[in-house]
């Protein structure tokens, strides 16, 4: 396999990652052949997986319009990805020019790329950091630059907390990165959950089967399980609801069943 130049060459480019297969989902450019197999291999179980990220993005970019509209001007994002279409610093930017955002992602081709796209946005860092780690995180030189630890932060955690593990606890993670932010601060987060898929458990058990098999476990959780990441915060109405039900543009009943495959909310500290 001609490895791309914009591909790091510290990475194995035979080994499927998520943040490739999610920018494939979304019909980006940045994702290898190994990548493309094992997305394919999850929508035969679960063809409606793009329309799952579709409506992941959708939920990302109305919580960021809503968190610049509350006067926060501040964003950490955690896990966020390879560029797309509608990322959080062109949103947020949109609507206060010049909020700061610090991206975070571990993938190597997310980060490479991401500096690459962001280069000469001087209210604009990307951090190689892991969410399981979020003191690297909180002390990184990007974050100590960009984000003043007395004003709100709005910390994004879309799509990210399905992958860590109860054995690597996530919610202590999310806990540390609550308690160093300053009050008035938003977490907004997205959850994928057996409660919301439109096929039965045993069916999509099958997608979740090819991220254990790639060694990068799916883990399914339920909406009470996925409410406790919100302790110490006041969800925002209408609280913790499917990702096309939280403050939509467009009438729910509209969207396709499958974007109903999560769970979105927004809290706000006091």
């Amino acid at each position: 396999m001609e490895r791309p130049a914009w591909a790091p060459r510290s990475i194995d480019i035979t080994v499927p990652s998520v943040s490739r297969m999610y920018d494939y989902y979304l019909g980006g450019s940045h994702n290898f052949e190994v990548d493309r197999q094992a997305a394919r291999r999850a929508m035969e179980f679960m063809p409606g997986l793009p329309k799952v990220m579709q409506a992941n993005r959708g939920f990302l970019r109305r919580a960021v319009r809503f968190a610049a509209g509350e006067g926060v001007t501040q964003f950490l994002d955690i896990g966020s990805g390879i560029p797309a279409f509608g990322n959080v610093h062109e949103v947020a930017q949109a609507a206060v020019p010049g909020a700061r955002v610090v991206y975070v992602d571990h993938d190597p081709v997310a980060v490479a790329h991401s500096r690459t796209v962001f280069e000469g946005n001087e209210d604009v860092a990307v951090v190689a950091a892991d969410l399981r780690k979020p003191q690297e995180i909180l002390g990184s030189d990007e974050v100590g630059r960009l984000i003043d630890p007395d004003r709100p932060v709005a910390l994004l955690l879309v799509a990210v907390l399905h992958f860590v593990d109860d054995a690597e606890d996530p919610y202590a993670a999310v806990a540390q990165l609550r308690d160093a932010l300053a009050p008035g601060s938003i977490l907004m987060l997205t959850h994928a959950s057996y409660e919301g898929i439109p096929l039965p458990p045993e069916r999509a058990g099958g997608a979740v089967d090819v991220y254990k098999d790639i060694r990068n476990p799916l883990i399914m959780r339920s909406r009470d399980e996925i409410a406790r990441f919100f302790e110490g915060y006041d969800m925002v109405e209408p609280g913790l609801v499917p990702m096309p039900k939280w403050r939509p543009d467009t009438a729910p009943e509209d969207e396709d069943p499958y974007a109903f495959s999560a769970y979105a909310g927004v809290g706000r500290t006091a």
